[in-house]
């Protein structure tokens, strides 16, 4: 399976992926009809080589029809994203090249989610996006960027997610740059994403509300929510927008440097400003982990993880059961635990968590302090995983969502999703396992229609 490396050293917005993309070799073209497929019109793409500190590399625009603003241009093209109150609270855009107001929106009615001025809230753009003819993965990616970014803005400003506006050409803008980022890693073959430390800069950004620090609040609540960690450098401007904060927190598996990777292909997405420290690009590299390599002739998928164990014995089962949610909120990948005999014929408890490598020391200390553990083990696993596909079945309640796994093109595992069932059983009025039995009834009929595909397609 092939990785994408993402260098943050010059931090990360929307048009600086996108762009990174196209010049990993992902077609304009592709991303100008797949976006195609939203039925968003009034404005057209751009994307031309350009310099960066003698960096070449690919500058990614969305030029608004009939307005004179440009994405990343420099010019102030306001993006509005929800806020409360009469005042309407800011945060910058694109590398803080662009302001992103936000404000109130105000709705016609009979059409919810719509403001006069041409905004659309969150739940408005989870409907377009659900509505249109994108790929299922594109789709739930973009959603799901969508929702980092509403969930953020609803906690700043004290708003449900779903009423959060992205106002104007900011709303256009968002839906470009984040659907148009999705298409592109599944143009790519949805390699694993991988990034360096997030790497933010300094100073100030101007909004409605007066001055804000760097990083923004939008973009703290969006990093903060995957507990991702963040260092700054002394580039005095805004280096991570929200866009990018909430790419990163949706797409990258883990964070850290560069181990036994094979270079296939790099590519450079340039920002609009000149920086002072450093050159304004999204370094964006394609290639081969060593565990990939070693994965041999399957089409499965192959990562490493870390593997934290301690071993308990004076611990109470609701601390145990708290810190396994906990954690598994904080971005744990597992977290289980199960009856041991130790020295001396004690009983007790062996805690594990599955974690990304560059998670372990944080969710080392949160066994540490949160736990009775006295200390930790730590050792690093490989792992293969079967491709993951989703299809609706037909029930006689209602379609149901299979998750499937495919190894070589073939289904070898399938299972309901159980809040699909649990909708179905509610809906319907009959007890969960009944529906989930008349899901697995109608699921064999999968594997024989599966059998030999492409398993990158299995998502439709």
């Amino acid at each position: 399976m092939k990785t994408l490396y993402l260098d943050l050293v010059s931090g990360i917005s929307g048009d600086m992926f996108v762009g990174a993309l196209l010049d990993l070799g992902v077609e304009v073209r592709d991303l100008e009809r797949e976006l195609g497929r939203l039925g968003v019109g009034g404005y057209h793409l751009h994307a031309s080589k350009g310099r960066k500190r003698g960096i070449t590399g690919t500058k990614f625009d969305v030029h608004f029809e009939d307005r004179d603003v440009g994405h990343g241009q420099g010019a102030h093209h306001h993006h509005h994203v929800a806020g409360g109150g009469h005042e309407p609270a800011h945060h910058h855009g694109h590398g803080g090249e662009e302001e992103q107001e936000q404000g109130q929106g105000h709705e016609h009615e009979g059409e919810p989610g719509h403001g006069h001025d041409g905004s659309r809230d969150f739940a408005a753009i989870r409907e377009l996006i659900g509505a249109s003819g994108l790929s299922p993965w594109v789709k739930e990616k973009a959603t799901a960027v969508f929702r980092r970014i509403a969930e953020a803005e609803g906690k700043i400003h004290g708003h449900p997610p779903e009423q959060v506006h992205f106002h104007e050409v900011g709303a256009v803008d968002s839906i470009v740059d984040i659907v148009g980022a999705c298409v592109g890693v599944e143009r790519l073959g949805k390699p694993r994403v991988v990034a360096s430390a997030v790497v933010e800069g300094t100073g100030w950004v101007t909004c409605a509300h007066g001055r804000f620090p760097v990083p923004t609040p939008a973009t703290l609540e969006i990093l903060a929510a995957r507990a991702v960690a963040v260092s700054q450098c002394d580039e005095p401007h805004e280096l991570v927008t929200p866009t990018g904060a909430a790419l990163l927190a949706e797409l990258v598996e883990e964070f850290g440097g560069l181990r036994e990777f094979r270079l296939e292909r790099v590519g450079y997405g340039l920002g609009t400003r000149e920086n002072v420290t450093r050159p304004n690009v999204l370094r964006a590299v394609l290639g081969e982990t060593a565990a990939a390599l070693a994965a041999g002739a399957h089409d499965w998928e192959s990562d490493t993880v870390a593997v934290l164990e301690t071993n308990l014995d004076d611990v109470s089962p609701e601390i145990l059961g708290q810190f396994a949610e906990r954690v598994l909120r904080l971005g744990a990948l597992d977290a289980f635990h199960a009856p041991i005999y130790m020295k001396k014929g004690r009983p007790g408890t062996l805690l594990t968590l599955l974690c990304g490598e560059a998670d372990a020391d944080r969710f080392s200390e949160l066994m540490l302090t949160e736990t009775s553990a006295f200390g930790v083990r730590r050792t690093t696993a490989e792992r293969r995983k079967l491709r993951r596909g989703f299809r609706e079945v037909a029930t006689p309640f209602e379609e149901i969502r299979v998750k499937l796994g495919l190894l070589d093109g073939r289904v070898v595992q399938w299972a309901p999703e159980f809040e699909s069932c649990r909708r179905a059983a509610e809906s319907g009025h009959v007890p969960l396992k009944v529906v989930y039995e008349a899901a697995v009834r109608a699921m064999p009929v999968l594997e024989g229609e599966w059998s030999g595909g492409d398993p990158r397609d299995a998502s439709r």
